[in-house]
Formats: C-alpha cells, structure tokens, sequence
C-alpha cells in the first residue's frame, strides 16, 4: 500500500496530523499575524530563544538552501505535535494549497536521500530538520517577518500592518527531481514534485523557430547553479533572451502558464497579485532564455525575467541514485527587492 503513495499523498506520509485547514476570509497578512501568534504562544522559553529574533538581525537576509550542519530558527523535529500543528497552519497561511502540498513533498524527499546514501552521507537527511524562525512581533500594525528553512527549500516573508508585503526568495528544489528508483519510504516510481517548472519549459524552448532560439538559446553548456545563491538580492543585469512580443500567440500562452506556476506557490491574494504586476508592468518586458540541452537527461537551465520578478531554474546534478541530470533547483525572485528591501 505505502508503495502505491502517489505525488499528492506525500505530505500525507510527513503530516497526517496535521489539519489541511486553508485560510479564505481575512487576507493572508492577517492569517499569517494569527497564526504567528498562535505558534509562538505554544513555545516554552528556551524554544522562543531559538525561534524568535530582531526583525533587523542580519541572520533575516541570510537564506539558502544547500545541507548545513547548522540553521537559524527552530527546527520541527524539537516541537511537539501541537506547535508542530501551529507551526503547520503559520505555513498554510503563507503559501497556497499547491505551494504547501510542493513544501511537504520536497521534505518528504529527504527520506528516499537518506535510504539512497543508506545513512552514510555528509549530511543529515531528516525531513524533520527544518526550521521556523519569525522576526520581529506579528502584531496587526508591526513589521515581522518569517523564515521557514531547511535543504532543498527557503521561503521568505515579510508582513506589515497585517499585509504580506514580501515573499520573497521563494526557493524549491527536488533531488530526485523524477522518482526512477523502488524505494522502501513509500515514494512511488514517477513521482515528480515540480514536474511543470520543467515540462512547461521543454515544451515551450521546442516550440522555438530558428529565430526565435538563436534569442532564447544562450550557450549550448548550462550553468552549475542558479545566480546569486544565498544573495539577499537578485541579479539585476537587463533581461536576456527572447522577447514574449517575439512569441506566437500559443507560446505567449505557455510562458505566462511557466510565470505563474512560480506565482501561485504563495496564498492566493499575493498570487493573484503577482499575476496582475505582470500585466501591470507589460508582458513584452518579459524575455526567456535557454541554456544547455533542449531534452530531459541532460543538464539544462533556464531563466525568465520581466520587470518585477527573475526566475531560475537549472538540473545538471545527477540525483542521489546516480541518474544525470536528475536534481532541480529552482527560484523566483524580487526584482524590486526580496525581504522588502528596496533594490540599490
């Protein structure tokens, strides 16, 4: 039975305790301010000392997402099962159904690299190390903010006067990024966590004319790595790539369908919200750009800028089984400034 799991039941397999309760009626600034509360109200001292700090400490812009032996904030294998829950729903407030369900199953994802290295690797695998540090006094007219951290994910964000005003970096990534291998951790075959990141791209870049590539296609080697990891702001160098008003009406539609599985990762309102700024600010200031191979098995990237936002995503690593390019990393940033911070 465990081994028939399909992609959408594995946060089940983490959480089952967890109420899948999602927020409608206030706005996701008020969500996240109760549900702040309701999480650090359920914390002995000691536990506030680790998952409470200054909204101006230096660590709030400190974010990434490779293994660590050490993170800010508290970590959910040190909460008991009902600030578990608490800490759970402070999530859901943040992120949308879809973008909860990718959070869980990524972590879920640390118990096949932990079956894989067969407990002998560098790193801790745990999908139980990963950790909530908020910043600052949720409160209906403060600034705070909230980090939510541990491998393969940073989500990041910032509310004031009960209105999310950031919510970003936002950081996925998946290793493996295709389930090829049986497992005993109840992942099954074919599982794909953030399988439109990558399919909507392929279709996209071989729909491309010549024209259209000898733009879009910068190098035929794509890089190691997104940009700037681990950087408080993205890169902010003009755009590269083809142009959306270069597209045909079909391709317009599958960039923007790209864009906004990015977009919708956070609570519907913010998501809503980014996708408005991106008619907003024109579509045609958005570009594509390729790099690396065109088919799956080969290390690949791509990136998407418009004036607002920068997307990166690139899978050249092999996955912990050994198959190649197999490991994604993906984000989307703030060209205005991630954590609220005004771009310099």
């Amino acid at each position: 039975m465990r081994s028939a799991l399909t992609s959408s039941a594995i946060a089940l397999l983490l959480f089952s305790s967890v109420g899948l309760t999602y927020f409608a009626a206030s706005s996701p600034g008020e969500n996240m301010t109760s549900a702040a509360n309701a999480f650090v109200e359920s914390l002995d001292a000691d536990q506030k000392k680790t998952a409470l700090l200054d909204y101006e400490t230096p660590a709030r812009l400190g974010w990434h997402f490779i293994p660590k032996d050490e993170r800010k904030g508290l970590q959910i294998k040190f909460m008991n099962k009902a600030q578990q829950e608490k800490a759970h729903q402070l999530l859901k407030a943040a992120l949308s159904e879809m973008g909860y369900q990718k959070t869980t199953q990524i972590m879920a994802l640390e118990k096949i690299l932990n079956e894989f290295e067969e407990g002998k690797g560098r790193w801790a695998r745990d999908h139980e190390r990963y950790y909530f540090t908020i910043f600052g006094t949720p409160a209906k007219d403060a600034k705070w903010g909230l980090s939510y951290e541990g491998h393969h994910l940073s989500l990041n964000f910032v509310v004031e006067n009960n209105k999310m005003i950031s919510s970003t970096p936002q950081f996925f990534a998946t290793n493996p990024a295709t389930v090829q291998n049986e497992n005993k951790v109840g992942v099954k075959v074919g599982t794909r966590v953030l399988a439109k990141e990558e399919t909507l791209a392929f279709e996209l870049v071989n729909s491309l004319n010549d024209d259209q590539a000898s733009k879009a296609i910068l190098s035929d080697e794509a890089p190691a790595e997104i940009r700037d990891a681990g950087s408080p702001q993205p890169s902010t160098g003009d755009a590269e790539g083809v142009a959306y008003s270069d597209l045909k009406i079909e391709q317009k539609s599958m960039l923007l369908n790209l864009v906004e599985e990015y977009a919708k990762a956070v609570a519907d309102p913010v998501a809503k919200q980014r996708i408005d700024e991106l008619h907003y600010d024109g579509l045609d200031q958005i570009h594509f750009a390729w790099a690396g191979a065109t088919k799956p098995g080969i290390g690949h990237y791509y990136r998407i800028q418009g004036r607002g936002f920068l997307i990166e995503f690139v899978n050249t690593q092999p996955d912990a089984a050994g198959n190649p390019a197999n490991h994604v990393h993906c984000v989307y940033r703030d060209m205005d400034g991630d954590f609220a911070l005004p771009i310099e």
